[in-house]
C-alpha cells in the first residue's frame, strides 16, 4: 500500500511540475508574440490603440481651444467695432 500512495505522490508531483512548464512556456511564448507584433507594427510604420487614442485626445484639445480662439477673436474684434462707431 505504502508503495501504491508513493507512486501517487510521484505523479502528483511530476503533473504539478509539468503544469509549472507549461505555464512557463505559456508567458515565454506570449512575451515573444508581443515583441513580434509589436515589431511588425513598427516596421510598418503602424500605430498602437495607446498612441491613436493619445493623438485624438490632442486632436479634441487643439479643436476646443481653436473654437474657444475663434469666439474671443470675434468678441474682440466685436468691441473693437462697436468702440470705434462711437
Amino acid at each position: 500500500m505504502t508503495s501504491q500512495n508513493r507512486i501517487f505522490e510521484d505523479l502528483s508531483r511530476l503533473a504539478q511540475n509539468a503544469a509549472g512548464v507549461a505555464q512557463g512556456a505559456r508567458e515565454e511564448m506570449e512575451t515573444a508574440m508581443q515583441s513580434w507584433f509589436d515589431r511588425f507594427l513598427a516596421d510598418r510604420n503602424l500605430v498602437t490603440r495607446e498612441e491613436f487614442d493619445a493623438v485624438r485626445e490632442m486632436a479634441t484639445l487643439a479643436r476646443d481651444e481653436n473654437e474657444t480662439l475663434k469666439a474671443r477673436i470675434a468678441d474682440l474684434e466685436a468691441k473693437l467695432g462697436q468702440g470705434g462707431a462711437d
